[in-house]
């Protein structure tokens, strides 16, 4: 069955991997990006690979809780359905340590984007039978620091990845509570693989890109992973496994939750 998709962080990287490979079986894809000329380019790409033409795009800035607004806007007036939504996108090194509101850029991108994104898409995505959320986690997790999260103090680029990752691990898994007929998955796609990002963050990798961008694609659309939800995809193992202790503490992903609103607010 053909499955309408959403990728955010996909004119590059995985993101960009994934959306070709799940074209090429015929899925209505959306991509994302950050610039209008590089989308429309990729766009083309995609439909030249996958000789689908049932690819289209939206371009925004996910550092700024308006332009995700106005992004998960934009998706509702055109989208009437959502199968799977693929929360892909994620910063490491950034030129600005924090965006326009005072919030860690780590935190706005990895974190705040996907978690505003997806709640305003909620709607829409519960109009589809067999609905997926994927969240992409990272094996680097470390305990959320609320003042880190609020902007109050200022942490290293290395520990706000790390806690961004991991909260957006504990949202999911409390998600996933929420919603009984949506899948939500948490997955680190591989560690140190062969992206821009890993290279401008680390200068070498590990694996290809490709070992993210096919998990990507079984999460969205295997039978392999139907009925499972509040979970967490280890590719380092290649299998379910435990994200950081945190992840499973209800006292701390609750406080995590109520921080998390005090701020959107």
């Amino acid at each position: 069955m053909k499955k309408t998709i959403i990728i955010t962080g996909s004119t590059d990287g995985i993101g960009k991997l994934a959306a070709i490979k799940l074209a090429k079986d015929g899925h209505e894809i959306y991509i994302h990006g950050r610039n209008r000329e590089k989308l429309a380019n990729v766009i083309s790409e995609i439909k030249s690979a996958s000789k689908n033409s049932n690819i289209k795009g939206f371009a925004a800035d996910l550092s700024t809780i308006d332009s995700v607004q106005q992004l998960a806007k934009g998706i509702a007036s055109e989208v009437p359905k959502i199968d799977v939504l693929i929360n892909n996108a994620g910063v490491y090194n950034s030129s600005a340590s924090k965006n326009q509101n005072g919030f860690d850029m780590r935190f706005a991108v990895n974190y705040f984007a996907p978690y505003v994104l997806t709640n305003e898409l909620l709607s829409i995505i519960e109009k589809s039978p067999t609905a997926r959320i994927i969240n992409l986690s990272s094996a680097a997790q470390a305990p959320v620091s609320l003042e880190a999260l609020e902007g109050n103090i200022s942490i290293t680029e290395q520990a706000a990845y790390a806690q961004s990752k991991l909260a957006l691990t504990m949202w999911s898994f409390n998600l996933a509570t929420q919603l009984s007929n949506i899948q939500v998955i948490a997955v680190n796609p591989g560690s140190l693989l062969n992206t821009n990002m890993v290279k401008e963050a680390f200068g070498t990798h590990w694996s290809s890109a490709d070992k993210g961008a096919n998990i990507l694609y079984d999460l969205a659309v295997s039978a392999q992973h139907k009925d499972i939800t509040g979970k967490y995809f280890d590719n380092d193992k290649g299998s379910y496994g435990n994200a950081h202790a945190d992840a499973y503490n209800q006292s701390k992903i609750e406080d995590l939750i109520k921080k998390t609103e005090a701020i959107l607010k």
